[in-house]
């Protein structure tokens, strides 16, 4: 691991930053902030929410839950994340997808991480649909294998570290998470917290498990092969229907 030494903080010296990526996430995003401040305490420093030009009441749910809106006019999650980094000035970034919901322990969680020596991590994560198959993906998300990690697991940072390896790199437009965990990796310890985030399971209403999972096996397979970053998106969207294309 080059160049890393580990950042020793104290749990009262951490300020955390919140940075949510969203396009047209109306019905997520407001319960999703309210949950972050109810449980966030006196350790939540900001929630930021960079959007993606949504064409619906993304913005206004965002702002009335009390989130600072970010509006770059680019809708690609790598670089509204990268936006989000720039404009916070927590020590702490803590990355969440609009339909995850993490544990409400979220804050001490990541508090206990950093003072352990890990300064990124994420948690396990299972469906709101708890059941069937799904069951599957879930328990996998306890190993530390890269095939199992992405961003509805949430990813913490410190800021020290995301500055380090470049943030997420802005020409990515999938599999952004995975190519920037891969990267960190190299650089720093890195850890899964033993707690779940709920994620929603809406990509599985109008796709059966198999499909899903096959279409996740085969745009991993063909990122690792070193396929363009459009060619991956078109071949994702050609596998399954997904209520974000």
């Amino acid at each position: 691991m080059s160049n890393w030494r580990p950042l020793y903080m104290k749990c009262e010296d951490m300020e955390l930053s919140i940075i949510i990526p969203t396009y047209n996430e109306e019905d997520n995003i407001g319960p999703l902030v309210r949950h972050l401040w109810h449980h966030g305490a006196n350790e939540v420093h900001e929630v930021v929410v960079v959007d993606g030009d949504s064409a619906d009441q993304t913005v206004n749910e965002a702002e009335q839950a009390d989130a600072m809106v970010l509006q770059p006019g680019v809708k690609s999650r790598a670089r509204q994340m990268n936006e989000g980094a720039k404009a916070t000035s927590g020590n702490i970034l803590y990355f969440v997808h609009a339909d995850a919901r993490p544990p409400s322990t979220y804050v001490t969680d990541i508090q206990q991480a950093i003072e352990k020596g890990y300064p990124h991590g994420c948690f396990r994560f299972r469906f709101d649909r708890y059941r069937g198959m799904l069951k599957v993906n879930s328990f996998f998300t306890r190993f530390d294998k890269t095939i199992t990690r992405g961003g509805d697991q949430t990813l913490f940072i410190t800021r020290q570290l995301f500055d380090q390896v470049g943030g997420f790199r802005d020409d990515y437009i999938i599999m952004e998470d995975f190519e920037f965990i891969m990267r960190s990796q190299k650089a720093a310890p890195f850890t899964i917290i033993p707690r779940d985030v709920i994620v929603s399971a809406r990509k599985y209403e109008d796709n059966s498990w198999l499909r899903v999972n096959l279409a996740n096996l085969i745009v991993y397979s063909l990122f690792h092969l070193g396929v363009s970053q459009h060619r991956l998106l078109s071949t994702y969207k050609s596998l399954i229907k997904h209520p974000k294309f």
